[in-house]
């Protein structure tokens, strides 16, 4: 991931949007410190994540990162487990995503640690990485209920809460982890319960790549709110600058490769909505909502010039491509960049490696992740299946990271 957290909200509506089904057991989880695997295709390096994919548990009885040392070929070979000393949570009503979110496991390159929410405990656990092995864990009250999404820009990082009022609160990442940042939290004035509903709690933070805004979409609400920042990393406004989405339930945030435009994917009818986020926190949209012709697409992950984006009302992924004037189209007429599985149901998150070569997706109802090796035409091929994870039941696995 890169120091900038795409990687990865919600708000209050009446009608019901649904997302998918789901079946299966949750996973409980003793940690095992395992050894890294064969040098070779897997490697390992003593300070910050190399070759890995990291998966949160999001177990609700003690949440878990399972770790995956990452092959050449993009293949996974288990790494460990590990708790986080949080428990996960599931949302109100989620139909295959306990979360409801996007960017809820990430991995700072900069700090080279991993941060993790815990949103049946409110809190958020940091891990120092070395290789695919997590190590000097602390845990940190997140400033307020269900935390779901965190994002980071040099030396800060920022926590969504999405349970009550939602809000944002500011943490400065130190070499022992996360310290609260005085002054920095903000309210989001919601108006849900402490767990809220999947449809009503806001989808991700993420931060414009410059550090100038902080951006949260809010799902029931349908409303893209920013904060513009200041230079000492706390919020120059008291209030975020509220912004109706362009498409109906904006969820998943990502950005371009120059940094200078914005992409929302939105669930309501599969859109993504292309935005130039100005310095004072007003959007200007600079491409109308492009539909993909799936059903009820949530996430929304870069890799160079294409965009992949998890679908999960049907289980498939969408490809785009970005050209260089900034326009945006699908990498095929029909909208899937890869065909579906019987063995990949209920597609959440996704994760993109730093060499963006590779592309690993979250399958909530079987259990599993795949591996994707992106063409160059930007079509996904295949190239691994990691099952066993916690599948979707009352909740499951949510949260991904890759590098």
């Amino acid at each position: 991931m890169h120091s900038s957290r795409r990687g990865h909200r919600a708000k209050p509506r009446t009608r019901r949007i649904l997302f998918g089904g789901g079946a299966l057991a949750i996973a409980g989880a003793a940690t095992v410190a395992v050894s890294l695997a064969s040098a070779g295709q897997y490697s390992g390096t003593a300070a910050g994540a190399d070759h890995a994919v990291f998966v949160q548990g999001n177990e609700l009885d003690g949440n878990t990162i399972h770790a995956f040392a990452r092959g050449d070929d993009g293949s996974l070979k288990p790494a460990g487990t590990y708790e986080t000393g949080g428990k996960g949570g599931d949302q109100i009503d989620a139909p295959t995503d306990s979360l409801a979110s996007q960017g809820s496991l990430v991995y700072d390159d900069a700090s080279g640690r991993l941060l993790a929410v815990n949103a049946g405990s409110n809190t958020v656990t940091s891990f120092r990485v070395e290789g695919q092995r997590l190590k000097d864990r602390q845990v940190v009250a997140s400033g307020g209920e269900f935390p779901a999404s965190i994002a980071v820009h040099g030396k800060v990082a920022y926590v969504m809460n999405a349970g009550g009022e939602g809000s944002v609160q500011g943490f400065r990442i130190t070499g022992e982890g996360l310290e609260r940042l005085k002054g920095s939290h903000r309210s989001l004035g919601l108006d849900n319960e402490e767990i809220p509903r999947f449809d009503t709690s806001p989808g991700e933070v993420e931060f414009t790549p410059d550090g100038r805004n902080l951006v949260v979409t809010t799902k029931g609400n349908n409303t893209v709110e920013v904060f513009p920042m200041k230079r000492d990393g706390l919020p120059a406004v008291a209030e975020p600058v509220v912004n109706d989405s362009a498409g109906g339930v904006p969820f998943a945030i990502s950005f371009d490769r120059s940094g200078k435009r914005m992409l929302v994917a939105e669930a309501e009818k599969s859109t993504v909505t292309t935005y130039q986020v100005k310095r004072d926190g007003r959007l200007k949209v600079l491409q109308e909502p492009l539909a993909n012709g799936q059903e009820t697409l949530c996430w929304l992950e870069r890799a160079g010039n294409y965009f992949y984006g998890g679908n999960t009302g049907n289980s498939t992924v969408t490809g785009y491509r970005m050209d260089k004037h900034g326009t945006l189209s699908l990498t095929n007429a029909v909208g899937i960049a890869t065909p579906p599985s019987a063995k990949s149901q209920g597609v959440i998150d996704l994760a993109v490696t730093e060499d963006e070569k590779f592309v690993y997706v979250q399958n909530a109802v079987s259990g599993t992740v795949d591996g994707f090796r992106v063409e160059a035409d930007g079509a996904l091929t295949k190239v691994t299946t990691a099952e066993g994870l916690p599948a979707f039941d009352e909740s499951g696995m949510e949260g991904i990271a890759a590098v």
